[in-house]
């Protein structure tokens, strides 16, 4: 299904809700489009299949069990369709290292390989404790998740992956590191809120494609999710000059793919060589 000589990528956006079979089976038929468009990596959104806070840590320990629903899912379709899959974030209560843990989750972002075999783990290290000025309120991730601690890399068939997620983008350091691991790519899976995206969102990805001369692949969630949560959407990716190549502008779930043009990477890092005129 996948033209595997293209080195296509696809960001997806969502408007989840709390209702999780319903998420999966959007996600699937999502996936199945971006395949059909040629994507051999597919980014779902932040929060893709679970939503609600309420079910984080229910969900986060059945998906540490044997019999894990989500990561089942993503390791079927991408074995289905051919593709790399990145799996925005799903709750996970159990760290890298095999540890459990008690009363809290992990928003982590699993990448699984056109075998359907799980390659790459991120954890998010930044939470989203702040207030906004929605219906919504007050956010404190920190309730919900632990922290990750790791920064993290992954080959795949369109360049070195870095992987982010959606709180993330305000902390420039993060992707320093990303670059400093080789990263030609960077996924950032989101679930701005609406205010929180009208006001940084473009700024802060460009930003971060410019600052690291890397390709951004940014999908959100977008739209009225709940009675109280609003998403900005606007999913998009955006080359390393910081030029956005493909956006979704309305709310509603859609797929955008582009090509991770790895000249047009080496061309801009070439003739502004900015990683090595750094000095501090």
């Amino acid at each position: 299904m996948t033209n595997f000589s293209s080195p296509c990528v696809a960001a997806i956006q969502m408007v989840s809700t709390h209702d999780i079979e319903a998420n999966l089976r959007e996600a699937e038929r999502l996936l199945t489009e971006s395949a059909c468009a040629g994507a051999r990596v597919a980014v779902l959104p932040e929060n893709f299949a679970v939503l609600a806070t309420s079910q984080m840590v229910d969900c986060g320990q059945r998906e540490a069990s044997h019999a894990p629903v989500i990561r089942q899912f993503l390791a079927d379709q991408a074995r289905r369709l051919g593709i790399w899959i990145v799996g925005g974030s799903l709750p996970l209560s159990q760290r890298p290292d095999g540890t459990l843990i008690e009363g809290r989750v992990r928003a982590t972002a699993l990448v699984y390989d056109d075998q359907g075999n799980e390659v790459g783990r991120y954890d998010k290290i930044h939470l989203f404790d702040a207030m906004v000025e929605d219906a919504h309120g007050q956010y404190r991730e920190s309730d919900t998740f632990e922290p990750g601690e790791s920064v993290v890399t992954v080959e795949t068939p369109v360049g070195r992956l870095g992987m982010a997620i959606c709180y993330d983008l305000r902390f420039p350091e993060l992707f320093r590191a990303l670059r400093e691991k080789g990263a030609e790519w960077i996924c950032l899976p989101s679930a701005f809120t609406w205010q929180t995206g009208d006001a940084h969102w473009h700024a802060l990805i460009r930003a971060r494609a410019i600052e690291n001369q890397v390709w951004v692949v940014a999908p959100g969630q977008g739209g009225q999710n709940s009675q109280r949560r609003r998403t900005y959407g606007h999913s998009l990716i955006c080359d390393p000059w910081g030029k956005v190549v493909s956006e979704i502008t309305e709310d509603g779930p859609g797929v955008i793919t582009a090509t991770i043009d790895a000249d047009h990477l080496a061309n801009v890092r070439a003739r502004m060589p900015v990683w090595e005129h750094r000095r501090l």
